[in-house]
């Protein structure tokens, strides 16, 4: 069993930046790859971000690719989400995820709460 929790989301305007974190606990968490996902009112679960077991691959989606930055900190059982540039068609509930590394939410097996992030125009 993991327990995900997500903090750092918010209210921003167009153009600022966030970092998120999601603290994971209840499993060995260098042993598995990390995803951030992210679901918009009315929409599907979108696939934003991954990092490998030990942090040296990562992987992004195309709408986030240049302006989202990922990253852990497997001694303090920590996964990051730097944004920065964010736009209004950010705004959405930000999920993170224990799995593979992979872009497909069928990969993962653990999910956290989520946080709302908002951007306005």
């Amino acid at each position: 069993q993991v327990q995900l929790v997500e903090s750092g989301g918010g209210l921003v305007q167009a153009g600022g930046s966030l970092r998120l974190s999601c603290a994971a606990s209840g499993r060995t968490f260098s042993s598995y790859a990390m995803g951030w996902f992210r679901q918009a009112p009315g929409k599907e679960r979108e696939f934003v971000a991954a990092i490998s077991r030990s942090g040296g691959s990562t992987y992004y989606g195309d709408s986030v690719k240049g302006r989202f930055t990922i990253s852990r900190d497997n001694a303090k059982n920590t996964v990051y989400l730097q944004m920065n540039s964010l736009k209004p068609e950010d705004t959405a509930v930000y999920y993170c995820a224990v799995g593979l590394f992979s872009p497909s939410t069928h990969e993962y097996d653990y999910w956290g709460q989520g946080t709302q992030v908002t951007v306005s125009a």
